[in-house]
Formats: C-alpha cells, sequence, structure tokens
C-alpha cells in the first residue's frame, strides 16, 4: 500500500515523502496513530493544501519538544524496589514506571515515548532512551534501588550487592586450599 507521510517515520521517510509499505504497517501503525495517509489523488490533493499548516504544526511540535529536551537530557530517576541480595528484582521496571518517576519529577511524558527493549530487572544505574518527538531523543538515567541511601551510593559510583560473585574455579581452590590446611588432601 502507498501512504504519504504526515511526519518523519525513523527508517521509512520524511514528512511529504509517498512511500510504499505492507498493507498490515500502514492500516496497524501509520494510519492507525495518524503517522500517514493513503495515498489516493484526493488524499495527496488535500495534503498539498495542507502541507503549509501541517509544517508548521510539525515545526512547533519540534521546538516544543526540544525545550523540554534541554530540561530532561541528562536527568536521573531514582525508583525503589524490593530485590534479592544478588541485585535481581522481584519484579521489573517498565517504561510506564519511569514515566510515572519523570511525570512525579516535574516532566510530561507518557510511556510510548520511553523507549525500553525489555524491561529492568536488576539493580543499578540503567540508561534508558526517550523519543519526545520523530526528530528528538535524549537519554535519562534510572536508578534502580531498595532505599535511597542505596540509590545515593550507587549514584556515587559503589556496589550495593551484599554477595559477591564467585566462580566455580575460585570455589573449587578454596575447597581445596582447606581441605589441604586440615592434612585430609595434598596439593
Amino acid at each position: 500500500m502507498e501512504v504519504i507521510l504526515l511526519e518523519r517515520v525513523a527508517k521509512l521517510g520524511q514528512m511529504g515523502d509517498t512511500v510504499k509499505v505492507r498493507d498490515g504497517y500502514a492500516r496497524n501503525f501509520l494510519l492507525a496513530r495518524g503517522k500517514a495517509l493513503r495515498a489516493t489523488d484526493g488524499n495527496k490533493k488535500h495534503f498539498e493544501t495542507q502541507r503549509a499548516q501541517i509544517e508548521a504544526r510539525n515545526l512547533e511540535a519540534k521546538k516544543e519538544a526540544e525545550a523540554v529536551a534541554e530540561k530532561l537530557d541528562g536527568q536521573t530517576f531514582v525508583l525503589i524496589r524490593q530485590a534479592g541480595e544478588s541485585g535481581h528484582l522481584y519484579g521489573s521496571v517498565a517504561a510506564r514506571d519511569i514515566a510515572e518517576a519523570a511525570t512525579a519529577g516535574g516532566f510530561s511524558l507518557n510511556r510510548n515515548q520511553i523507549v525500553l527493549t525489555h524491561p529492568i530487572k536488576a539493580l543499578g544505574l540503567h540508561p534508558v532512551p526517550v523519543h519526545l518527538h520523530p526528530e528528538v531523543d535524549v537519554k535519562i538515567t534510572v536508578n534502580v534501588a531498595r532505599s535511597e541511601e542505596e540509590a545515593d551510593r550507587q549514584a556515587r559510583g559503589e556496589s550495593v550487592t551484599t554477595r559477591e560473585e564467585t566462580s566455580m574455579d575460585d570455589l573449587g581452590l578454596e575447597v581445596g586450599a582447606a581441605l589441604a590446611e586440615a592434612g585430609d588432601v595434598e596439593l
């Protein structure tokens, strides 16, 4: 199906481009979200008459996104979650949780603007991209911790896991050394 893009779409084209895409992608994503119009003769004429207004709205939205981006870029948001001693969360942190933390911090974000490839399932500092506008992206940091004190320690770069990870080789050497000291085994 041929469509006319109403805004810049990553890996597809710029506003005003006529592109050929699969029918399902057009119906379920581009047309449903108002990112494109079907490329019929009537829609092409309508788009050309409305092009200046659409470009002006897009430019205004981009300016607003850039203003928010200046304040938001590099911000750190703390999320307190329960986790085990090894640092694995009992649940996970999803885009919705990050959007709620940003909203509590005074920024107007929705979960669709947070770009997470998979939910966060471990304690620590996690860089998260935020897609404010098709042409404006920023990075924020999400500090996932068990308490505020732990979040402060993580922000300073300290480790918060209480149990050290030991490999099987180290464990074998420690057991062998202990047995040798006891006199049961010679190394």
